[in-house]
């Protein structure tokens, strides 16, 4: 059981300057099918998917689970925030036994460049550290997308280490609620 299982799900909208972070709906189903076919998106996460293969197995609600947040812009998805366990099998981990929650995000290319990755990450950051105090979240992404790792350090993410997984070097980092409180 991960720590996210514990906290009531679907939690109320948070809303943002210009964003509202939310539940997935149906509605959402196209914006899903867009974003993992994209190639530009898929450039730093093994790659796009085809179109029909994704036409037909995404659900008619995707992504509806704890710690996954569509973000919606004047009521359109452009993207999403998820807060999952990390995967215990895969390196890069903060606690021996792991259990440690990761931050990811996907966004549309038309999207991209404008400050809503850093605004939902942060709202959805914010969020978990309201519901699950003093638990850190960590973040992977490969070391070469100059934006994930911009993003990184202005939510507060510090190196962990770095590793070589899917072909590439990762960065690993982590973000502590209370500074100290985790260390190499």
């Amino acid at each position: 059981m991960h720590l996210l299982d514990q906290v009531a799900w679907p939690t109320a909208p948070i809303r943002t300057e210009r964003l509202v972070l939310r539940e997935s709906e149906a509605r959402d189903r196209a914006a899903f099918v867009e974003l993992f076919a994209s190639p530009e998106v898929g450039t730093y996460v093994g790659g796009s998917r085809p179109r029909d293969e994704l036409e037909r197995a995404v659900p008619e609600v995707p992504g509806r689970r704890p710690g996954f947040f569509v973000i919606d812009l004047d009521g359109a998805m452009i993207g999403m925030v998820t807060l999952d366990p990390r995967d215990p099998g895969r390196p890069g981990h903060v606690r021996p036994d792991g259990g440690e929650t990761e931050l990811g995000y996907m966004f549309l290319p038309r999207a991209w460049g404008r400050g809503y990755a850093a605004e939902a990450c942060a709202a959805a950051l914010d969020w978990f550290a309201g519901v699950l105090p003093g638990e850190p979240v960590v973040l992977c992404t490969q070391s070469a997308n100059d934006r994930a790792m911009r993003l990184a350090a202005k939510l507060g993410f510090t190196e962990w280490e770095r590793f070589v997984e899917y072909g590439a070097e990762q960065w690993f980092g982590v973000r502590a609620v209370r500074q100290g409180t985790l260390g190499p």
